[in-house]
């Protein structure tokens, strides 16, 4: 076993790998950009080397560096985590040629996986089931529409050295696919440097079921059983489970034979996954392989109860395989959920900005337990514009799926993080739509599910509304002295005393006021609407609301998160953030200003669509940005010319920067 070994990644996964070591007492070297220099995975970490500028092309894909890196701390292997340089085999033959151990396959296997259209290639002749595509060498856009329309519509388009849904599209018809093929021929060729592209067949309700596989280097390998990641956003998992709901001990044989098949075909050593399309009737077709460990790695973990990154170390020191595939079983069933910094309502837009809340579900385990937390952040962290949006992984386990479904529910309930937009209250009710808990899986359940999912209402306004003034009241009774002078409850001898609060939810005002009566009562008024409310507040955070009375009554527990004027208020049956505004402190505020083109998130401009002088009309695309390794296509806010040009392609924007000027 190694004594030190150089984690070449950042974030949970770097996380993960360095607790591993650590139980097996193995030394870890992080390495750090600008931007990490205060990360959780350095500080998880013995030692820690700065590698550059906080864009990856500085410092993460600057391989030279991390290999100077080990060199200089001693370390004897390097682990790629996922990402980045993890399916690079030129990044692994240079770990070799250097004399350090790439913890990962043999730069051969990653070769031969990494391109789609030569990994198909090896599948067919491994006789793994392939769906009908077009997977040739010649790229001329002219023949792959030609073959488009050969294999039928929906097509999908797919960069052929890709992964993680970038450079993928699917197409409907003919008059889409120019569009579509240069798109994601930009985008393959900005992530992986090739956009080279393979046209498939676009498989109807199709389930995403993938093999996790093992291989050692004595030529031994086993598969450790299935994970259903069916539920996707833009080609992205959102949710994954394992095992795959309606699997037959038959069918998995099938496919688990067939995954160590297409392993043993490229002389594979340590984690990969071989990945299926399956037909709703249990056809299933070879994908591709990911040449690495997965993100949702966990839920194989929680149902075996095996660290597969300690069979990744164990496995790249010489070591064969812990297990034979005879005694390899699974118990209960396991979901994970992604936890990412995105505005699902905003199209899945990146977030970014700071962390000012990161509070987890109580009674959270490392490994086997029934509720997980991977995390590479911190409450406090910021979450930049520079690498995936992922802020973390919730992995559940139950003694069956109904199980872990209310684990789920309840885990995500007690996530609370505000600051920034996220995913959590959407993950929470893709778990509960009526496809997702009777186990209606495909790629397309989001769409699907689309108006259970989106635009959705947080809290009740008054519940929220209440939140907030028993927020401030139990901030102001924190501060006030002793004496009864210092009071800042409201007393009077007779008579009420009343309170406004002007309070905003996105660009709607909402008028509260508080009234208190001489003998102690309190009526909250939102909206024109009189509530009696009480309040018992633990601390500045925790509440429990009384709203109305006698059968109309209502309690709710709350907790409340304050940073400026922002509010987020969490409840068990939602969330909101309010704004309470200082009337004063905006009096002279303008009006917002209309019908201008600006960037939804910081990153860096692609393509404009548009040039100084054109026509436009609104809905028109007129600018492609790239955020978070991925392209958002941002379009005209209203009818108007285009009148400057605010940018140049390659430039780097800040969130609500005026990319372009338009006129009426």
């Amino acid at each position: 076993m190694f004594n030190k070994i150089l984690i070449a990644n950042r974030g949970e996964i770097a996380c993960r790998v360095a607790a591993t070591a650590r139980r097996l007492g193995i030394q870890t070297v992080a390495v750090y950009s600008d931007a990490d220099r205060d990360a959780q995975h350095v500080q998880a970490c013995d030692e820690a080397v700065h590698i550059g500028g906080p864009a990856p092309r500085d410092s993460y894909l600057q391989w030279e560096r991390i290999l100077a890196a080990a060199k200089q701390t001693g370390a004897q292997a390097v682990h790629p985590g996922y990402g980045f340089l993890s399916e690079n085999e030129a990044f692994a033959q240079a770990c070799a040629d250097a004399g350090l151990v790439f913890i990962g396959p043999p730069p051969s296997a990653i070769q031969a996986m990494g391109l789609k259209a030569e990994s198909k290639r090896l599948m067919e002749q491994a006789g793994v089931p392939l769906v009908p595509g077009y997977h040739g060498a010649d790229q001329d856009p002219a023949l792959l529409k030609r073959e488009a329309s050969r294999i039928g519509y929906p097509a999908l388009i797919k960069a052929s050295a890709g992964g993680g849904g970038k450079g993928m599209r699917a197409v409907y018809s003919a008059d889409e696919f120019d569009a579509a093929l240069a798109s994601c021929k930009r985008e393959a060729i900005n992530s992986f440097g090739d956009d080279a592209v393979l046209i498939e067949r676009y498989v109807q309700k199709p389930r995403h079921i993938e093999i996790q596989v093992f291989g050692d280097s004595l030529g031994n390998c086993v598969y450790l059983f299935e994970r259903d990641c069916s539920v996707q956003r833009r080609h992205q998992k959102v949710l994954e489970e394992a095992p795959a709901p309606g699997m037959t001990p038959e069918r998995r044989a099938q496919m688990g034979e067939a995954a160590v098949a297409a392993a043993k075909a490229v002389g594979y050593v340590g984690a990969g996954t071989v990945e299926f399309i399956a037909e709703q009737d249990g056809r299933f077709y070879f994908m591709e392989m990911n040449t690495r460990l997965q993100v949702e790695h966990p839920v194989t973990e929680a149902i075996t109860g095996l660290d597969l990154v300690e069979w990744q170390l164990r496995v790249a020191s010489g070591e064969p395989l812990p297990l034979k595939q005879s005694q390899l079983a699974m118990r209960g069933h396991a979901i994970e959920a992604r936890i990412c910094a995105e505005n699902p309502d905003g199209g899945f837009l990146p977030a970014t900005g700071t962390l000012d809340v990161a509070r987890w579900p109580s009674h959270v385990a490392f490994q086997r337990g029934d509720v997980r937390i991977d995390a590479g952040v911190r409450e406090g962290d910021a979450i930049s514009p520079f690498y995936d949006s992922m802020i973390a992984k919730l992995i559940v386990w139950g003694e069956d799926r109904a199980q872990a479904l209310a684990r789920l529910d309840a885990a995500l309930r007690d996530t609370h993080i505000a600051g920034l937009h996220t995913n959590v209250a959407f993950l929470r009710r893709c778990a509960a739509t009526d496809s997702f808990s009777k186990a209606d899986l495909d790629t397309g359940l989001i769409e699907r599910e689309k108006a259970q999912l989106f635009n959705q209402s947080g809290l009740p306004l008054r519940v929220s509304a209440a939140a907030v003034v028993a927020h401030t009241l139990a901030v102001e009774a924190g501060t006030q002295g002793s004496d009864p002078w210092s009071a800042r409850d409201g007393w009077r001898l007779f008579g009420a005393a009343s309170r406004r609060f002007d309070l905003a939810t996105g660009d709607t005002h909402h008028a509260v006021l508080l009234s208190r009566h001489h003998r102690g009562g309190m009526t909250l008024t939102v909206d024109g609407e009189a509530i009696e409310f009480a309040v018992r507040s633990t601390d500045a955070e925790t509440h429990e609301l009384f709203l109305g009375n006698g059968s109309e009554l209502q309690r709710v527990r709350v907790k409340t998160y304050a940073q400026g004027e922002r509010v987020a208020v969490f409840a068990a049956n939602g969330s909101t953030v309010l704004t309470e505004v200082d009337l004063i402190a905006h009096a002279g505020d303008g009006a917002a200003e209309g019908g201008r083109l600006t960037a939804p998130m910081p990153g860096k401009l692609i393509a404009f669509l548009a040039q100084a002088g054109d026509t436009v009309t609104k809905g028109q695309p007129l600018a492609v940005m790239e955020a978070m390794k991925m392209e958002h296509t941002i379009s005209s806010p209203r009818d108007g010319t285009v009148a400057e040009l605010l940018f140049a392609v390659g430039d780097q924007v800040g969130d609500g920067a005026e990319l372009l000027r338009l006129e009426a």
